[in-house]
């Protein structure tokens, strides 16, 4: 087994503060079951790297961030694994001022190689799962996490098994499949799936990957907070709004959707890595959106509670779809300590989001990555933002992994004899 990183120092409970030395296999606090922040030597960090020699680094990738990872270099140079983040931060012409907003940007996150988010959180997962020698993974996923485990696992040569709900879209089924993961769709909803596999990892000695349970789904995730603060940076130099920095620029504000909210949490803990290190300023407020459907985590925050209750969970946007959010703690916490909010928005919304992507930004979105913009325009209606701030909208994964709402979300393409004259009416019909 390789030594540990050196700046890995062990692990926090979010709710006790208890913290425990970097055990292999360690996932939630034995002291009341809550959730782990992974904690990281910061003066062992600082020796390692600062912005300047990040932004000199070839490597086009999370593991250009290495020296804030808890994990060491996997190696397996040319593989999928090493080709995951440094996904594109756009500024679509006209999207920002369409609603008032001067400088937006997307995150677009479906450029991965698996097409989605989750990809940062399963190669950072497959890193430690070499480290500490598990000879298999097991996750519960209603399709993107466990297609990201299922492409850096084939990656890394290392097996896999999926426990998806029955429910979950074709597309993303077949990219398990494809992917060589070992794949059972179980009957019952993605709760009963992810409490299936918990038993499955204690039972067989599976290294166990779920969202949130396992601490390094939140180091892999954290990584889009790097990027969105060093790609800003570069864009504000490269326009000359800003000379050329010592640390880097964080926006004001980031929407993101949330389902079982370990992306929000993610993000949140890369923004407190910068903000430690003295990379950043400050943070930047942090917007969790999530469908009238399944709306765990936003209930508690509007009720200002502290326990999140379970909902019954039916929404379109499958990949946020949860009846009770397993890191809901920490997901309300990214939220109030920044100042951000959260905010509900209807599948319909949904939909909308997803075509106005598409025709004014040409980014096809799946309905969980079209959530977070939907929320930014509800955020736009109630007075939430400036027309200067700097705010990004985290697009988590690519309509390819949904084409069936894809289509429901524009009008059917009409059906024309091969003709000149009919091709002439159908225009005129349409216009």
């Amino acid at each position: 087994m390789a030594s540990e990183p050196g700046s890995f120092r062990g692990y926090r409970c979010c709710r006790c503060g208890t913290e425990y030395p970097p055990e292999p296999l360690t996932y939630t606090c034995p002291e009341d079951g809550a959730n782990l922040d992974v904690l990281l030597d910061y003066a062992a960090v600082a020796r390692q790297a600062s912005p300047q020699d990040i932004a000199a680094s070839p490597e086009g990738s999370i593991w250009r961030y290495l020296p804030l990872l808890p994990v060491g270099d996997p190696g397996l140079a040319g593989s999928a694994l090493r080709s995951v983040g440094w996904t594109p931060l756009l500024k679509p012409p006209g999207l920002g001022e369409s609603l008032g907003l001067a400088r937006l940007y997307l995150k677009d996150d479906g450029r991965n190689p698996t097409a989605s988010f989750k990809d940062r959180a399963s190669a950072v997962v497959v890193a430690r799962a070499r480290e500490i020698g598990a000879e298999v993974v097991i996750t519960a996923s209603t399709g993107n996490a466990g297609a990201a485990l299922a492409g850096m696992a084939a990656a890394a040569k290392l097996p896999a098994v999926i426990l998806a709900p029955r429910s979950a879209p074709q597309a993303k089924i077949a990219q398990l499949l494809i992917f060589g993961a070992r794949v059972f769709l179980v009957e019952g909803t993605y709760d009963e799936a992810f409490d299936l596999s918990l038993q499955a990892a204690q039972a067989f000695g599976w290294y166990c990957r779920n969202t949130g349970y396992n601490p390094f789904t939140a180091e892999g995730k954290k990584t889009a907070s790097f990027e969105i603060c060093e790609q800003l940076t570069g864009v504000e130099t490269a326009a000359g709004t800003a000379a050329k920095p010592a640390a880097w620029s964080a926006p004001e504000a980031v929407f993101v959707s949330v389902g079982d909210g370990n992306i929000i949490s993610g993000l949140h803990k890369g923004f407190r890595d910068l903000h430690a290190l003295g990379w950043i300023e400050r943070l930047p407020r942090l917007y969790g959106v999530q469908s009238a459907g399944s709306a765990a985590v936003a209930n508690a925050f509007l009720a200002g509670a502290q326990e999140i209750q379970p909902v019954r969970a039916q929404t379109l946007a499958d990949s946020i779809s949860v009846d009770l959010p397993r890191d809901g703690e920490r997901a309300l916490r990214a939220a109030r300590e920044t100042g951000g909010a959260y905010l509900i928005v209807e599948d319909a919304e949904i939909l909308q989001a997803m075509a106005t992507l598409g025709r004014q930004a040409a980014v096809f979105a799946e309905p969980a990555g079209a959530a977070a913009f939907a929320g930014l325009a509800a955020a736009v209606r109630q007075g939430m933002l400036e027309p200067e701030e700097r705010v990004v909208v985290v697009v988590t994964g690519s309509g390819l992994k949904d084409v069936a709402r894809a289509l429901q979300a524009v009008a059917s393409a009409p059906v024309i004899p091969p003709t000149l004259e009919a091709l002439r009416q159908a225009m005129e019909a349409s216009a």
